[in-house]
């Protein structure tokens, strides 16, 4: 992988100083005047519904669906086509039945949702916390895996130094790009990166295409062969394994991808950027369109790196697949030093530093803007905290949770960090998921339920997720030689998920019998707002 020329070495160079050059001069430009909230939150609801709908789908491809999933279909096949529906499936079903509520419910972060008809310093602290919990883990994996790659695609030395060089400038822009840009600012960063995305993994796709032909039988063929599997390839098992225990952990992880990655806040943020209900069905139609194409290219990439480069290849170079796209640009090209291959590569590379930029901008903001708007100017301020004062803590806060971030990641470099991925997901879909469907659509839900359905769903995926095979008990774990998985599956999903539904249910049913006043007034707000929630009538 790393054997590659000097020139090409050169031309990375100067496509990722290009793309650091153009993307901070226009956050420079787009970015909020210093005591505007609405253009710092919304951008003025100034996109249109194609600016925005490409932004929604800028934030919700990460590099964990560019690198890992392309890798996860390399390697395991029939696996990692399922993640990869499932992923553009969680966008359809955020489309259908959250996304217009959201919108109408929404001002600038989940805490304005949630607080809507049980506001209180309770609810703001408890929406901030999950969102903390949700993407800080997301965070923490996008800078790790920044290190490793960035040293393998610039053909650095493998060294803890190098690797921790490489996640500081990472961090150092990402926090740049939130607390100047905005979400504006990130948005423009977010369209650049889905047109790069999307052009590049489709010349790919076209070059591993034409390769076979065009013949996706063909493909599929080599596929098999290439990854040792043969036939299994195109079965179910060869990610988690077969058995009984190993299926229902697959089921787990496809239920939580569908319901958890579409409800992390760093997605359910770009709603509230939509000027109306309609511009939101505009934008989410375009970033259902744009995630599923991608989701397709990602099928035809990891499947033409099964083929043309092998899983022996692959997992020698990473044993989780990250650097498969990459090296199957290596392979692509016409023959080693080429001019072709030095293009392709360096689009590639190119492709993976913006996905990465990106990804972590806007999870940086989604944190910053809930630390400042829900916890500092309503729960410490109660809703009194000046504009300006806001607007400066949301800046400061972006540079802290970017510093966290960063020392953080820093720390487990060497770590197989991929469960973070999973708990981020896990929390979403078991912590937010519950509390939104319930406060959205269920009259009697009320703030005991809520703060139920919050803390409950997180703390036991939490739980779980410490006590489970993908941090201890395997070879692929987090603590390989530990063992203390008391729970017999990777993803928690299979248990979290009820279990946050439940206890919102359970939440809202003791608040009635306890508190009937507060309960009936909760109520009575739900039902005053209910029509213009569900179908923007005034």
């Amino acid at each position: 992988m790393n054997d590659f020329s000097s020139g090409t070495q050169a031309t990375v160079l100067i496509l990722f100083t290009t793309l650091v050059t153009v993307t901070l001069l226009m956050c420079v430009m787009a970015g909020p005047d210093r005591d505007d909230l609405t253009n710092f939150y919304t951008g003025y609801l100034s996109l249109t519904p194609f600016k925005n709908g490409l932004a929604i789908a800028g934030d919700y491809i990460s590099a964990a669906t560019v690198l890992s999933t392309t890798g996860i279909v390399a390697l395991a096949g029939y696996d990692g086509y399922v993640l990869a529906v499932s992923t553009a499936l969680s966008l359809v079903l955020l489309m259908f039945l959250l996304a217009e509520p959201l919108r109408n419910a929404g001002r600038f972060t989940m805490g304005d949702v949630l607080a809507r008809n049980m506001p209180g310093r309770a609810v703001r602290i408890a929406a901030c916390v999950v969102t903390l919990s949700a993407t800080l883990p997301f965070l923490v994996v996008q800078l790790s895996g920044a290190g490793s790659l960035l040293t393998s695609i610039l053909n650095l030395p493998h060294v803890a130094g190098a690797r921790t060089a490489c996640i500081v400038i990472i961090g150092t822009l990402m926090i740049i790009y939130a607390a100047l840009g905005g979400m504006r600012g990130t948005a423009l960063i977010q369209m650049i990166k889905i047109v790069i995305l999307l052009g590049t993994s489709a010349v790919v796709a076209a070059l591993v295409l034409n390769r076979f032909g065009w013949s996706p039988g063909n493909v599929l063929r080599a596929a098999q062969h290439g990854s040792g599997a043969g036939p299994a390839f195109l079965q179910q098992g060869l990610q988690l394994g077969t058995s009984t225990v190993d299926r229902l952990d697959f089921i787990s992880l496809q239920i939580t991808v569908v319901l958890g990655v579409a409800c992390l806040p760093h997605i359910t943020m770009r709603l509230y950027s939509a000027r109306d209900v309609p511009a939101v069905r505009r934008s989410m139609s375009w970033a259902v369109g744009t995630v599923t194409t991608f989701c397709l290219l990602v099928i035809i990439m990891g499947t033409g790196a099964a083929a043309l480069v092998g899983s022996q290849y692959i997992t020698a170079a990473d044993p989780q697949g990250r650097t498969s796209v990459l090296m199957l640009a290596q392979v692509l090209g016409e023959a080693h030093g080429s001019a072709g291959t030095t293009i392709l590569y360096s689009a590639v590379a190119g492709m993976v530093f913006i996905t990465l930029l990106s990804s972590v901008a806007g999870m940086t903001l989604a944190t910053a803007s809930s630390l400042a708007h829900d916890l500092f100017a309503h729960a410490a301020r109660r809703g009194h905290a000046d504009p300006r004062t806001e607007m400066t803590v949301a800046v400061w806060t972006s540079v802290a949770v970017g510093t966290l971030a960063i020392g953080l990641s820093t720390l487990v470099q060497d770590w197989n960090v991929g469960v973070l991925t999973t708990l981020a997901i896990c929390i979403g879909a078991s912590a937010v998921a519950p509390a939104l469907t319930y406060s959205l659509f269920w009259r009697g839900f009320t703030r005991g339920g809520l703060l139920a359905s919050l803390y409950g769903g997180a703390a036991c995926a939490l739980l779980l997720m410490v006590f489970s095979k993908a941090v201890s008990g395997t070879p692929s774990a987090v603590f390989p030689n530990a063992d203390f998985d008391l729970f017999p599956m990777q993803s928690t999903g299979l248990v979290s998920i009820p279990f946050g539904y439940l206890a919102g249910w359970l939440g809202s049913c003791l608040d009635h019998r306890r508190q009937a006043a507060g309960s009936l007034e909760t109520r009575r707000l739900y039902e005053e707002s209910e029509a213009q929630l569900l179908a923007a009538a005034e």
